[in-house]
């Protein structure tokens, strides 16, 4: 099989809404997620971050501009729609990226609280 893109997903929740955890969860979320899918920064095509409304101190995507390699990665922050019962201080990423792996061999990661949303991807 030939390279193509895929979108790898990942998600963590912060434990309040200050600059600092939202920085500390974001490099945590996107280290974990190069580790296991040895992401190459050149490869990348776009990331959306988004957030619940109850995280607004920083932009995730400032802090992922700070990474080695991802000075030309086109990023953008937009905000979670608002549900009742939703999970709070939630920042979700979506990675599209050229990559020669398949659908099954890309690892989703859901760190901290955000394991509840996908059970099924997180270790037991």
């Amino acid at each position: 099989m030939g390279w193509r893109v895929r979108a790898i997903r990942g998600a963590i929740t912060v434990p309040c809404n200050s600059a600092e955890a939202i920085c500390t969860a974001v490099t945590e979320l996107l280290d974990t997620l190069e580790h296991r899918n040895a992401l190459d920064p050149a490869e990348l095509v776009s990331v959306v971050f988004s957030v619940t409304p109850d995280l607004n101190a920083a932009f995730p995507a400032q802090f992922a501009r700070r990474r080695p390699g991802w000075e030309l990665v086109p990023l953008l922050d937009v905000q979670q729609m608002e549900v009742i019962g939703a999970l709070p201080r939630c920042i979700r990423v979506l990675i599209q990226l050229n990559t020669p792996l398949s659908q099954a061999d890309i690892q989703h990661v859901y760190l901290g609280g955000a394991q509840e949303l996908r059970p099924d991807l997180s270790p037991v």
